[in-house]
């Protein structure tokens, strides 16, 4: 297996988020471009870097897709980063909020030995802190089914399995609402002007959550 750079690695992880975390199937520059910060012409810099690497489909003002390589590659990034912000969480204490960005770093470490030794001593975790799937060592996914909280019948009791949006400002807003993973939510009614949510959690709170923060909310029902 090539060794890749960290900025390789960088876009590989970012191209399979677009590509497959949004199901866009094909993926942009502009896109990859914004989500990274970059101008576009570095982005396609780095495309075509990667494209001779035969990890991507590329072609000059074509939208990019990963290939089998690709997207190996980019799973096992994937992994990496989760099995990590586990291990923060977890062994060492970090809140939700602070184990994205140390995980960004250890994610770059090239030791298929010490990953397979974490994911044994982290007892195989199926999904990270926020909830997303580990992909185990071959690359697979766990299946998972969850409903958007936009989705969710009224009325009836769901528990909060993961979460769309991992910025530190909205898990703030959800530690503060005292909505975590594990928590039960129930959606009394739906607001028809603004589509916000009136919900109650376990401990009989009624909280307000707007469009957006029930979109990002995914559980499952209980």
């Amino acid at each position: 297996m090539q060794v890749l750079t960290f900025t390789e690695e960088n876009y590989l992880k970012t191209i399979y988020a677009i590509q497959y975390g949004l199901d866009k199937g094909e993926v942009s520059v502009n896109e990859i471009a914004e989500k990274m910060e970059n101008r576009p012409a570095t982005v396609t810099d780095m495309l075509r870097k990667l494209s001779d690497k035969e990890l991507i489909s590329y072609q000059k003002y074509k939208k990019v897709t990963l290939s089998t390589t690709g997207l190996n590659a980019a799973l096992q990034i994937v992994r990496k980063h989760r099995l990590w912000e586990t291990f923060l969480h977890d062994t060492l204490c970090f809140s939700w909020d602070e184990v994205h960005e140390v995980a960004e770093q250890l994610e770059h470490i090239h030791s298929p030995k010490l990953i397979a030794k974490l994911d044994a001593f982290l007892g195989y975790p199926k999904v990270d802190p926020h909830g997303d799937p580990i992909p185990n060592a071959k690359g697979e996914l766990p299946l998972t089914s969850t409903l958007s909280l936009l989705d969710v019948l009224e009325k009836k009791p769901y528990r909060i399995v993961a979460v769309k949006d991992t910025s530190v400002a909205f898990l703030h807003q959800l530690e503060r609402m005292k909505l975590m993973i594990g928590s039960l939510i129930t959606v009394l009614e739906r607001m028809p002007f603004d589509k916000s949510h009136i919900v109650t959690t376990e401990k009989e709170e009624r909280l307000m959550l707007s469009e957006i923060i029930a979109s990002n909310i995914l559980v499952k029902k209980v």
